[in-house]
């Protein structure tokens, strides 16, 4: 499944299809990553929702997969490449705090490895409110650095 472009509507159905907001994000990215549709969605598979457990927000850890796969390195001694990945993620976090935390549990205000909070985010909707607007976000802000 290829995902060339995000609007709040293409992520709610995206959501209700059970593709997650880390997948999404990298999803997004992966011609840019240099990775196929197939394995950007499956590499970021397990990481939606804060890894399901409220940590750092999906929408992140599929931005920062996407930024490692450009930018990062994969030798020893390439202390170049490491820098510039690590430059590359803190002004990724500058850019995303000026808008959100990048704690899941703090986005959402309930800890979604909480069965009571899991059913409270779903009640209110906030995959649908809150979560679309982070990815949209999220996808915006790799657009400016990739």
């Amino acid at each position: 499944m290829k995902i060339d472009k995000v609007s709040e509507e293409i992520v709610s159905d995206l959501f209700m299809k059970g593709i997650d907001c880390s997948q999404i994000v990298l999803g997004y990215a992966a011609e840019k990553a240099g990775l196929t549709d197939e394995v950007a969605l499956k590499v970021s598979s397990a990481f939606g929702g804060g890894m399901w457990c409220g940590r750092t927000c999906g929408a992140v850890t599929g931005a920062l997969m996407a930024l490692g796969m450009k930018y990062g390195h994969y030798e020893p001694d390439m202390t170049e490449q490491k820098n510039l990945v690590l430059g590359k993620r803190a002004e990724f976090e500058q850019k995303f705090e000026k808008e959100y935390s990048v704690v899941c549990k703090d986005i959402l205000g309930y800890d979604l490895g909480k069965p009571d909070d899991f059913n409270q985010v779903m009640e209110k909707e906030l995959f649908f409110t809150v979560c679309t607007k982070v990815v949209c976000s999220t996808c915006k802000i790799l657009d400016e650095m990739m």
